[in-house]
């Protein structure tokens, strides 16, 4: 499941994409706007700088902007970013051990397909696309 912090950081991304020609947006502005909390956007936002989606800008005519265009973002990237692997089991995570059990699991076929269908699914989706 893709918590709040997933779905308002889509939101806090399409809003920057949209408000963001004119340089750096201010949080208090997003927090307005898309009706969050600026103390919970705070976090986010903090996430989305780590995570190398957002730069941020201290003191006068600061605030927040996109680091690339809307186009080259992947909504999957952005979730990732936010809600960590989207992997359904632990064995799929990208740095999980090998499993002893993989060879004989009966449930592995469908856990890949699912996890691909999921990554294929918000990966072919760009930010551009939800403007």
């Amino acid at each position: 499941m893709i918590s709040t912090k997933g779905r308002y950081a889509l939101r806090i991304m399409i809003d920057l994409a949209q408000h963001g020609d004119n340089g750096n947006v201010a949080l208090k502005d997003i927090a307005e706007r898309q009706q969050i909390s600026k103390k919970y956007l705070e976090i986010i936002v903090r996430d989305l700088v780590k995570g190398g989606m957002l730069e941020g800008v201290s003191g006068k005519g600061g605030g927040y902007r996109l680091c690339r265009k809307a186009e080259e973002y992947t909504v999957f990237e952005i979730i990732e970013v936010m809600e960590g692997t989207l992997a359904p089991v632990a064995c799929l995570e990208e740095k999980a051990r090998n499993c002893p059990l993989a060879p004989g699991c009966h449930t592995l076929p469908m856990w890949k397909e699912y996890y691909q269908l999921t990554r294929d699914f918000f990966s072919g989706k760009r930010l551009s696309d939800l403007l």
